[in-house]
Order: C-alpha cells, then structure tokens, then sequence
C-alpha cells in the first residue's frame, strides 16, 4: 500500500498538535496566536521543511470552509443583548468603515507601488477587515476586561465586516480580469447595486437557514453525539445556498449562527462546546494552510514597500476610516482611539489576496506577498500592544465575578431546564452562609466522595460540588453566591470607591453630605437618574459620573440594565490622557458653536466705521 497517504497525514496531524501547543506559549507571553500559526506553516514550507504547496484554488476553497465555520460559531456566540448594543456603531464600521479603508489604503498603494488603480484598490480590499480571533485572545491572555461598548462594538464588527471586504475583493478581481477599462462613476455604481443585491440574499438566506436549523433540532429526536454534526453541515449548506444564488454565503452563515444562537434549542450547551473546538480547528487549517503557500523568500522585492503600507493602513487609514464612521455616535475619543488601533488584520486578509492569483491578474503574486507582509506587520505592532493599550487609554474594567467554577449540565426531554453544578470557593458568599434563592432548587451535594441531599448537607464548605436545577436564562445572582470574593468587595475598592450607595436615593443628598456639584434641576432627581442623563440615557458597569469633589462609579446593573449598584470615590480617579483626536458629533457641534459664537461677539464688539464724507470724517465722497 502506497505509504504516501500515512506520511501526508502524519505530518499534517504533527503540524496541528505543534499549533495547539503553541497556544501555551502564546497565553503564558501574550503573543499573538496567529502570529505563531502562520510562523508555523512558514517555518514548514518550501523555505523551512521543504513541504511544498502551491494549489492556489486548494488554499482558497479549504480556508473559505474554515472560514465559514468561523463565522458561524461567531454568531452562534453572540449574545443578541450584545448585538443591539452595538449593532449600530459596529455596521457602521464594516460597512462604510471597510469602504473607506479601502479607498484610503488605496490611493496610498497606488503612490507607493507598481500597481494600477484598481489593483491598488483590490489590495485595499483584501486588508480591509479584521481578525477577531486574534484580538479577543489577545484579551483573554492578558485577562484583559474591555468595557462592554467597545468589546461589543469590535466583536460585531469582526464578525460582519468579512463580507463586505470578500465582495469587494472579488468584484474588483472580476473587473480587472475582464480587462474592460469602464468609467469610474460606472465601477462605483456597479459595486453598490452588486453590493446591495449581495447583501440582501445573503441576509435572507441567513435568516431563512437559521430558523430552518432551529425548527429542525427542536423537531428531530436526533442523537446528541449527531446533533452538533448536524448543526454544522446545515450551516455549510446554509453557506453554499447563499452564495449559488449570488448572495453572501459568509454573511448567511454569520446570520444563520446569531439566530439559532440566541434560539431556546436543546442541547445548545453541548452544540457551544462542540462548536468552540471545531472553530479551533478551522483556525489552525486556514492559518497553516496559508503560511504552508506563502513563499518567504519572495517578500524581500516587496518587503520596504509593504512594510510602509503596513503602517500607513495602521496609522493612518485605519483610524481615519472609524474617526469618520463614529462621529455621529459621539463615543468617547479614548474608546474610538482604542477600536481605531484594534484592527489586527488576519487570515481573512490573506485568504482574499489569493483571489488575484486565482483569476490570473498580472501583479497577482505581487499583491499576495504585500498582504501577507502587511497582516505579519499588523500582528506585531499591534498584537503586543492591545492590552497595554487599553490600560493606557482606562478602558480595563475588574471582572464582575472573581474566580467562578460551574459546569453546565442539559438535562434529557427538558428544553428549558438546566442542571448546574457549582463547585464552592472559598471566601465565596456560600461560603460565608448566604443562602440560595428560592427560585433554585439545589438537590445534591458531594463533598469529600460522598452523596448527600442539601437538606441534610448543612453549611456549604469550600470545596463542595453542588448540584442545582435552575430554569434556563437563570439570573446573573447564582453565579455572584458561588464565585470568590467579587471586585468590588475586594481588591477593586479603589476603583469603585469605599463607600456605596443607594441609587434610589435623592440626588440632593450628595451635595449636602459631600459637596457634590450639579446643576439646579439635577438635585430634584435619584442618583440613578441623575447618572442616566449625565451619561446620555445608558448606563454601563463601571462607567464613572464626576461630580466634582466625588465620583459616583456604576457598580452593578440588573437584567434590564438598570443601576442598581453606585459606588462614591472621595478622591476622583485621574482623568484619561487626552487624545487630540477622534472628536465626536456633540463635540465638533460644541466647538463650532463656540467658535460662532466667538466671532459673533468680536462682530458685535467692533466699533462702526464712519460713513465717508459726513460731517467732516473721512474724506469726501467722490
């Protein structure tokens, strides 16, 4: 028997477990994860091993399946609180924001290389989205906990703005392989008709394919070990539906993932698991299936030139794109500074770069190598900096619950029921003998090896596994009984301030017990609302109201968002360094009305010239 099918397979499985173990070294020193892979397949391609792959139309349909995987875990995992609160910001940016990364980042090319314009745009597009994987491990390495807008507003954003760069990517692709010369106003009016048409049967096929997968598992008695197979195959044919109809195949299954997501399905505990290690698995395929085609040593024609185009889309394209995307939602300069530097390009980037080859475009090889030397520029500058970053610029918030151990158990012939098992940690309000909430029914306890019904458990001990049966989307509060010390009862007093208060309390009170600053109509108001108008109508968990010798800090917010936690800094934390730029709508309408009015009094003040030839002033009238 042919040994070449043994060999094959031992080295490819060899390639994906030295991945996996490098996902060690990446948590223990922050490095960027994809980084590490793509180093991998470099390191055993033609220039390192000698393993030699060169089938363009392999790594492109194998990494657009991986691709399409990921997406779909993406939506599936995305909590629909989380999308509707930054729906808006976030399409926004993977819409109008990949456009004009596009536009900017090609003209830019276009100064700085060979290529024409629509060459110099197609490189545009191929690195004008960004790599979420790469940027939320870089979060979860560092234990690094964003502020709910900006995590939500770049975790939507990555997952939607694929689409868009694809479509663009293959579009121009199609055009220049043509070889037509048409007018500019005819390409942009052909992109945005192409572009809504794309979109709108991607959108309806995903949505249509997400309540077909949901219909479908609450109606099938399939087997729990089939059940995630066959979730994951009706999202390739959801996929593949999509884009045979000329839609969106990647925006489909994106959809179709946030919709059975957030759907009451059985066994959805089990599909997140299954989901999250498939989706780990289709990251290392495309990443080394990528490093394994690029070729090192043809980078260094290129290599001066794509470094400085590299620093171009990250200093100055990137950031213009979101400064003029987030204008009309007036975000705070230091959260768009931030989502403006978060825009790791990824394996997306490189997989669209191969498009050129494919469809036989003259500087094809030349646009692969510029985007590949571009996404390993992006990796490093900003990979090491995101979390540094973040601290810099205050948007690190303490985690809501300290360390939390549970394990989700689903229950057979009961949808809308779980079995939760708690282990106690120490110092954990349990611990301490806070009672469990009547909506609970805890039902066995093992402690030390042994069964025993709560009932007769007595006080729970550190260590104690804990059985509990809950109705599903079970409040927050069972998870704060069983987790340590949270942060704001331990080492986070600092941030959240000493004392606490009650937010339904009067406003007015403040101002006599400390002095706090505030305008007359705010005293007739509860510090909850009070809070809501100085914060624009929302309130987030640690967001911080200065009222002059005090700061009141939002401790916890319920299910529906309303402050039911306040903390009173006596000392105001310092303010966060200021940042020239990315100046929001009500700031810019602020600072053009000041300058109004500036010009307003200088007109009033100015004395009035004299009439020529009245009275003896001025010289006669000719």
């Amino acid at each position: 028997m042919d040994q070449g099918i043994y060999l094959v397979t031992l080295v490819g499985a060899a390639l994906v477990v030295v991945a996996a173990f490098s996902s060690l070294i990446a948590f223990r020193f922050g490095a960027p994860l994809l980084l590490l892979f793509l180093g991998i397949g470099l390191a055993s391609g033609t220039d390192g091993l000698g393993i030699d792959f060169d089938n363009a139309g392999v790594a492109y349909f194998v990494g657009s399946l991986a691709l399409a995987v990921i997406l779909f875990d993406s939506g599936f995992g995305t909590p629909i609180k989380v999308f509707r609160q930054a729906a808006g910001p976030a399409i926004i940016l993977a819409t109008v924001g990949v456009a004009l990364t596009t536009l900017l980042f090609g003209m830019a090319a276009h100064l700085m290389t060979p290529l024409t314009w629509l060459e110099s745009f197609l490189l545009g597009a191929a690195v004008a989205s960004t790599d979420a994987a790469a940027v939320f491990f870089l979060l979860r390495a560092g234990e690094v906990h964003l502020r709910e807008r900006v995590r939500s507003t770049l975790e939507i954003e990555s997952g939607t703005n694929d689409p868009i760069a694809i479509f663009l990517t293959i579009t121009l692709v199609e055009i220049i392989s043509i070889g037509a010369r048409p007018e500019a106003d005819v390409i942009v009016l052909d992109l945005i008709v192409g572009f809504l048409e794309h979109m709108a049967i991607g959108g309806l096929v995903g949505a249509a394919g997400g309540y077909g997968i949901v219909r479908l598992v609450e109606r099938l008695d399939l087997d729990r070990g089939l059940l995630p197979i066959f979730v994951l195959t009706l999202s390739l044919m959801v996929f593949a539906a999509a884009g045979a109809l000329g839609g969106s195949g990647f925006l489909a299954v994106y959809i179709a993932g946030l919709i059975a997501g957030n759907a009451d399905i059985r066994a959805v505990s089990s599909l997140r698991r299954f989901q999250d290690g498939v989706s780990w698995l289709a990251q290392i395929i495309m990443f080394l299936l990528l490093g394994l085609y690029a070729t090192p040593s043809q980078f260094v024609a290129t290599l001066p030139v794509a470094i400085g185009l590299g620093l171009i889309l990250i200093l100055f394209a990137r950031p213009l794109a979101v400064w003029l995307c987030l204008i009309p939602f007036s975000m705070p300069r230091q959260e768009t500074a931030f989502i403006s530097w978060v825009g790791l390009r990824g394996a997306v980037s490189i997989l669209l770069a191969i498009t050129p080859i494919i469809g036989g475009i003259e500087h094809g090889r030349i646009i692969f190598d510029m985007a590949f030397i571009i996404v390993l520029v992006s990796l490093v500058v900003q990979g090491w900096t995101v979390g540094p970053l973040a601290r810099r610029l205050g948007l690190i918030v303490p985690p809501r619950f300290g360390p939390l151990q549970k394990v989700e158990l689903e229950l057979p012939g009961s949808a809308h029921h779980e079995l939760l098992a708690y282990t106690v940690v120490a110092g954990s309000p349990v611990a301490r003998g806070q009672r469990i909430p009547r909506w609970a029914r805890p039902s066995l306890v093992v402690r030390e090896g042994r069964s025993i019904r709560f009932q007769d458990a007595g006080r729970l001990l550190a260590g104690d596994n804990v059985y509990i049966f809950v109705p599903d989307r079970y409040p927050r509060l069972l998870d704060r009984l069983f987790a340590s010390r949270t942060a704001v009862d331990a080492e986070d007093e600092d941030f959240f301030g000493a004392f606490a208060v009650d937010p339904s309390r009067p406003a007015s009170e403040l101002e006599v017990a400390y002095g706090a600053v505030m305008a007359e109509p705010e005293r007739s108001l509860h510090i909850d609302a009070l809070m809501l108008k100085r914060l624009g109508g929302s309130a987030e968990y640690a967001d911080r109201v200065n009222l002059g010798p005090i700061e009141l800090i939002v401790r916890d917010l319920d299910e529906k968002g309303r402050i039911t936690g306040v903390g009173i800094a006596l000392e105001p934390a310092a303010p966060p360094p200021a940042i020239p730029a990315f100046l929001g709508a009500r700031e810019i309408a602020e600072r053009l009305g000041a300058l109004l009015r500036r010009f307003g009094r200088r007109g009033a003040a100015a004395p009035a010239a004299p009439a020529p030839g009245k009275d003896g002033d001025g010289p006669p009238a000719s």
